[in-house]
């Protein structure tokens, strides 16, 4: 265990600075899924990758408890997104 007020190890450092790049891709496609809807091309590729290369058909829920369906991958995403709920899974 390190001493709490020392810095972060080098690994430390990298697994913190993966994880912060992480969030602002995600936020990034977000906001790009806001602008240009989920037909834009670029999202529906970005939302394949997410899938394995296949979008899920609605009804969609998610790994968090009490909440409700989603009529589709499109909704669900911009929950995730105004929610800054990045990694919420299907």
């Amino acid at each position: 265990a390190q001493q709490p007020g020392t810095p972060l190890s080098d690994q430390e450092y990298r697994q913190f600075f993966r994880s912060l790049q992480a969030t602002h891709r995600a936020s990034t496609v977000c906001h790009l899924r806001a602008l240009y809807g989920c037909q834009n091309p670029l999202v529906r590729r970005l939302d394949e990758y997410e899938n394995h290369g296949v979008i899920p058909e609605g009804p969609i829920c998610s790994e968090l408890p009490g909440t409700p369906f989603f009529p589709d991958f499109c909704a669900f995403s911009f929950y995730r997104c105004t929610r800054k709920r990045y990694f919420i899974k299907v």
